[in-house]
Formats: C-alpha cells, structure tokens, sequence
C-alpha cells in the first residue's frame, strides 16, 4: 500500500439509533463523541438511522403496501378503460393449414 495517500482507517463504534444495538467494525468515518467498548477501551462512536438490525428487509418485519390506493389514485387520474363485459373479444384471423396456399 502507497503511504501518505490512504485515509485513516481505525476501530470504530456503530450504533443504530432505533434499537440501541452497538457493534465494532473498522472504518474511515470519524465520529465526534466517544463510547467504551467491552475490552475496556475507547472508540469513536458514529450513530445511524438505519443498520441491518432495524431494516426490514434483514429483520423479516413485513411491509404492508397500499397496492390498491395506488390502483385507484392511478384510475382517477388517467381514467379506467375496459371493454364492457357483453362485448366479445375480437379473434385473430385464421391461419391458414400448412400445404394450404
């Protein structure tokens, strides 16, 4: 590694704001407040809306998606065009029998 180019990479303590969870990593971010980890040492602690420990997607918390005001606020503004429900579907043309011609 080429010396004096790199940025500082050091321990630091990560902690979702949401669930309290703290966890050590290494990193470039610099953090402005300190926290003491268990070895009994000091680190900078960054905090972070979000980490694998409060996301959805990691967490299996399922997301209720409101698909059918979509639908409807979709319909309202663009308007619903269907065929009525006597009017029969228009078929394709026959093709004609292979040997036919």
């Amino acid at each position: 590694m080429q010396s004096g180019i790199h940025p500082d990479y050091h321990p630091v303590i990560f902690e979702d704001v949401s669930t309290g969870k703290r966890f050590l990593t290494r990193s470039t971010a610099i953090g402005t407040r300190t926290a003491e980890w268990t070895d009994g040492n000091s680190y900078p602690l960054i905090t972070v809306d979000v980490t694998s420990d409060s996301h959805p997607f990691w967490t299996g918390a399922n997301r209720v998606l409101d698909t059918q005001g979509r639908v409807e606020k979709f319909e309202r503004k663009y308007g619903r065009r269907h065929r009525a429900a006597d009017s029969p579907m228009p078929q394709p043309p026959a093709r004609p029998e292979r040997g036919e011609g």
